[in-house]
């Protein structure tokens, strides 16, 4: 998937995940590893509805790759 695809389907519907995921991919997506940008594409393949539990930490993932994929964002998100 192209860059210019990862930003845009990083755009959800919902605002609290374009406020994630857009600065993401934005900032920290172009520096991530060949197997970690794989992670987060697929990690945009789910729905918005578990995308926001898993990342506000309502839920956990229940695949290991959406696990690691949603650590990988938590673990990037800019400290306050």
């Amino acid at each position: 998937m192209k860059y210019n695809r990862v930003l845009w389907a990083s755009r959800r519907g919902m605002l609290e995940l374009d406020l994630i995921l857009r600065p993401f991919a934005e900032f920290v997506y172009p520096h991530l590893s060949g197997a970690e940008q794989k992670l987060y594409r697929q990690l945009l393949d789910c729905e918005d509805q578990d995308l926001f539990a898993w990342l506000v930490r309502r839920k956990v993932p229940t695949d290991g790759s959406s696990a690691d994929a949603v650590k990988l964002v938590l673990d990037n998100l800019p400290s306050e």
